[in-house]
């Protein structure tokens, strides 16, 4: 239990599960887009590419928020932080129901700002909540709740779509379900006694750790190899797969979208296998360029033998094998020191997510642009697959020049 509270760990657990529930919501918010698309471009008025760029300022708001949510949740506590975080994804979600683009952006925005607090909220709850040797359980078992969240959000919202549900009203629903949520969160999570020097700490002191992560080469590495990792699943499969599945490879609505809703259910099934290898086996950068070496593979069979297996099968595959990007949240801890290790989850938050703001409107620009008016789609669909698959393989590159952390290494990390 912390120093900074009196309560035992048991209304922290119940806090927890309430933040699993929050960040459930805040991956059916990230992923469901991908499955509206169409509807959106006629609600706001606009293009598909401009579609895609307001979902990608999601990434924007939710890398540098990351960096904010540590702090606050150091300095006010989970009760007021994470408050605050799903309130402002509830706003988020309401205004994303207007039919204005400025709306759009707005609400996208907000909805990145409250994301920003689920996961990092729940570690936080756990690390209070839990005994030190059911920490990593805990946090392994929030990961597959948000990725059921991806999940759901896609191969649940998308027949509701189908069948006539307007995007507006789903919105506003979800916007709803997570205002209850905040006014739940609010009243049952316990409020923390911080000692008296915690509280009379300057802005630029609680700062200071990010100085430390910051100046450790290390955790520009782990957050680079992270964010490439993430990126296929979050930039393609999360927003564009389901499009690109019905134009170029002329897949039904439906199908389209179970095929892509296996990525974030086979991470529910890859994050916590490949993090339970890597600690069985001691050591990390096997398991991390391993399971690259798996999400390349069934993305390239996927692209070049599309008839070897189901598209169902091979996106599963793809995502347990991508449960390796966890595996550098890990990296930037064991790399940094103890006192920093907070710090450490929201700085690579900042870099993972970064990375993926950045590829979004790349990849857009290349190919969500001419999905539409492409005249060989199949050589569309190829060419966008290679893309992903040469951003795997410079995760894989820079992941060689990690320093091995695990408990066999033998080389000593900073600390």
């Amino acid at each position: 239990m912390s120093q900074s509270t009196k309560y035992s760990g048991r209304p922290f657990i119940i806090a927890w599960v309430l933040g699993c529930i929050f960040y459930f919501l805040e991956y059916v918010v990230r992923a469901s887009p991908a499955v509206m698309i169409p509807e959106l471009s006629s609600t706001f008025k606009v293009s598909v590419l401009t579609v895609s760029s307001i979902l990608g300022v999601y990434y924007y708001t939710y890398a540098f928020t990351s960096l904010i949510a540590g702090v606050a949740l150091d300095r006010a506590g989970a009760k007021y932080s994470i408050s605050v975080g799903i309130g402002i994804l509830s706003i988020g979600c309401i205004l994303f129901a207007f039919p204005h683009v400025f709306a759009g952006y707005s609400g996208r925005l907000f909805q990145g700002v409250g994301s920003a607090f689920a996961f990092t909220g729940c570690v936080y709850l756990a690390s209070h909540g839990f005994p030190a040797r059911y920490i990593a359980t805990a946090i392994g078992f929030t990961q597959c709740v948000g990725m059921l969240g991806g999940s759901a959000g896609q191969f649940i919202v998308g027949p509701l779509i189908q069948k006539g549900l307007h995007v507006s009203l789903f919105w506003i629903g979800i916007g709803i379900i997570c205002g209850l949520l905040c006014i739940i969160i609010f009243f049952v999570t316990p409020r923390e006694k911080k000692l008296a020097e915690e509280k009379s700490k300057g802005a630029l002191s609680l700062l200071q750790p990010y100085k430390l992560v910051f100046g450790n080469l290390q955790s520009y590495l782990s957050g680079v190899v992270s964010g490439l990792l993430f990126a296929p699943t979050t930039i393609f499969a999360m927003t564009w797969g389901i499009a690109f599945f019905r134009h170029d490879r002329h897949v039904s609505y439906s199908s389209a979208v179970l095929i892509c809703s296996m990525v974030p259910l086979g991470w529910v099934v890859g994050a916590p296998l490949l993090g339970w290898i890597s600690d069985k086996i001691g050591r990390r950068k096997p398991v991390l360029i391993g399971g690259s070496a798996v999400m390349m593979l069934s993305f390239a069979q996927l692209i070049f033998l599309p008839g070897l297996l189901p598209g169902v099968l091979s996106m599963i595959i793809f995502g347990i094998g991508s449960g390796a990007a966890m595996i550098p949240y890990t990296i930037i801890k064991e790399a940094n020191p103890d006192k920093v290790k907070g710090s450490a989850t929201g700085a690579i938050n900042f870099l993972t997510f970064g990375v993926t703001a950045l590829l979004n409107p790349v990849f857009a620009g290349l190919y969500g642009k001419s999905l539409m008016s492409a005249t060989d789609h199949a050589a569309h669909f190829k060419f966008a697959g290679i893309f992903w698959l040469a951003v795997i393989t410079l995760a894989i590159l820079v992941s060689l020049l990690i320093k091995e952390t695990g408990a066999k290494s033998t080389k000593p990390v900073r600390r």
